[in-house]
């Protein structure tokens, strides 16, 4: 599949959509509590999108996917299907956010903690988070993603975690998933030079325990097979003339 470069002006409307994104993300955090459910999660989410960004929620019907957003919670890796889960003291979740505006995607992720975490699943998602920081600092023309998976993968085991190798980051634009595959682990087919233009996630997913995952029978629901903990945290990226731009981070917000 060819990469797809992206204009000046593309990346002006994809900057757009990644700035909606990191919003929700933004207006999700309070709702966020003991005693929620992932479902309600979801309604508030698209009410969001829908109503007040007069947007789309990227996931709803894509390929079949039900619900508006993702909810993966403590040890399900990614596409957790929002539903009549309770979120209670000590969880962790993901929610991940894809957001439609005039056509373009942006895409983003993020973990919360539901009350005090364990300090094993606290270490998990700041781990990750700073897994995704490293790749993301990597960015500019002329790098080779396979170094940026392999640093990514050489961070997380170095505080003997692991990374998943079944799902990947990936290119994004008018298309919600398309080239290249973003691998987060040391891959001879992520040998990929970057160039001004291209656009793509980093979202490594990591785990507290072996790497391997089971997908649920729903076909959706991707959780670790020995059911440690997974926490992942997601950006899109634009690579720049000099570096990057994190078209999914809004003004005044860490990384």
């Amino acid at each position: 599949m060819t990469i797809v470069i992206k204009s000046k002006g593309d990346i002006d409307k994809m900057r757009i959509a990644g700035q909606l994104t990191g919003k929700v993300l933004r207006m999700i955090a309070e709702h966020v509590r003991v005693g929620v459910t992932t479902d309600e999660l979801n309604d508030i989410c698209h009410r969001y999108i829908t109503e007040t960004q007069d947007a789309i929620p990227a996931p709803l019907n894509y390929r079949g996917f039900p619900k508006s957003i993702c909810t993966s919670v403590n040890d399900v890796v990614c596409h957790g299907i929002p539903g009549n889960k309770v979120l209670k003291n000590g969880d962790i979740v993901n929610i991940d956010i894809t957001v439609i505006k005039d056509g373009w995607h942006g895409d983003s992720s993020k973990m919360f903690f539901i009350g005090k975490p364990p300090i094993r699943a606290q270490r998990l998602a700041e781990v990750a988070h700073d897994a995704m920081v490293l790749g993301i600092e990597m960015i500019k023309p002329g790098e080779n993603l396979r170094n940026i998976g392999k640093a990514i993968q050489e961070y997380a085991e170095s505080h003997h975690f692991s990374v998943v190798r079944e799902y990947c980051g990936h290119g994004i634009g008018e298309v919600f998933h398309e080239a290249p595959q973003v691998l987060h682990y040391d891959s001879p087919h992520n040998n990929i030079i970057l160039e001004t233009g291209m656009v793509f996630t980093i979202e490594p997913m990591i785990n507290a325990g072996k790497q391997h995952t089971r997908l649920m029978n729903d076909e959706w629901t991707v959780k670790t097979r020995d059911r440690s903990l997974s926490a992942q945290w997601e950006h899109t990226i634009a690579v720049t003339d000099d570096g990057f731009e994190v078209l999914t981070q809004l003004p005044g917000d860490p990384l």
